[in-house]
């Protein structure tokens, strides 16, 4: 400590004096149980990683007894689509915190649509060291999760789950209450996932369709066919989007300093051009 000397009626003492003293008082005895705190924060921290830990198990072995055969259904579908085994999606899906969303999707009058986006996510490992720079060293690894939508960016492949009814969802009726699809947008492509997906898929299914309900008609209907041509015209219009989108000119910046610095008179510029 710089030393300076300061007159208190007409004796001398230094800052260094008088942080001595300072220290070998009472601060030094509230300094002393500071690193003891220190080490009680970092002990109940490690014991409480180890509760959230063990409060995750039995969250998971919760939800475990909670399937039934609407679970295995859901379950079936995404492992056939997404080509995961039936253990790896059980496993993925006790363990979103948006499980919740699947039992409102049962309910009576519940959730109208159910969604999985199965894509890279940026994914930190626990033994990881971190960059000079202090960022996190993070990998890309392929991720099924329980989606709103609106949330994630959508890079991947969609799994769906579309109700039919209000009615309550059970496991004797969820094959002919929910219906199942999937988008294919790998590296963000939604205008080519949703475009095969209506031409390749759902215009077909509709074509070959013989139950229209009350239209006694079917395909003979005139509302059908407009219906049919509406859907017909808009994924024409998505087609045209995406090879807009994929053939769009982009004009490069040129330097034109270099063509005009020497130009001098009337023929430089016909030389020029």
């Amino acid at each position: 400590t710089e030393s300076k000397y300061l007159r208190h009626g007409g004796s001398l003492k230094t800052r260094s004096t008088e942080l001595g003293s300072a220290v070998t008082g009472s601060s030094l005895t509230t300094a002393l149980p500071a690193s003891s705190t220190v080490k009680k924060s970092i002990v109940l921290s490690s014991e409480s990683r180890k509760e959230l830990a063990k409060q995750a198990k039995v969250t998971k072995e919760e939800r475990r007894a909670q399937i039934d055969g609407r679970h295995r259904y859901l379950i079936s579908r995404l492992a056939d689509g997404i080509d995961l085994s039936e253990q790896q999606v059980e496993e993925t899906i006790i363990s979103d915190d948006k499980f919740q969303l699947i039992e409102q999707f049962f309910a009576p009058s519940g959730l109208k649509k159910l969604l999985f986006f199965y894509q890279d996510v940026l994914q930190q490992k626990s033994n990881s060291s971190l960059r000079p720079d202090g960022s996190a060293n993070n990998l890309p690894q392929k991720r099924l999760f329980i989606t709103m939508g609106s949330t994630e960016d959508f890079t991947g492949t969609c799994a769906f789950f579309l109700r039919t009814s209000d009615e309550v969802i059970t496991a004797s009726n969820v094959t002919q209450e929910v219906n199942f699809g999937m988008f294919d947008c790998t590296n963000g492509n939604i205008l080519q996932g949703v475009e095969f997906f209506l031409s390749q898929i759902m215009i077909p299914a509709l074509k070959s369709q013989q139950n229209w309900g009350t239209v006694k008609e079917g395909l003979k209907n005139s509302q059908i066919q407009e219906f049919l041509y509406g859907v017909d015209k808009f994924i024409g219009t998505l087609s045209s989007s995406r090879q807009n989108i994929e053939n769009k000119i982009q004009l490069t910046k040129v330097d034109i300093d270099i063509y005009v610095r020497n130009l001098q008179n009337p023929s430089d510029y016909i030389t020029a051009g």
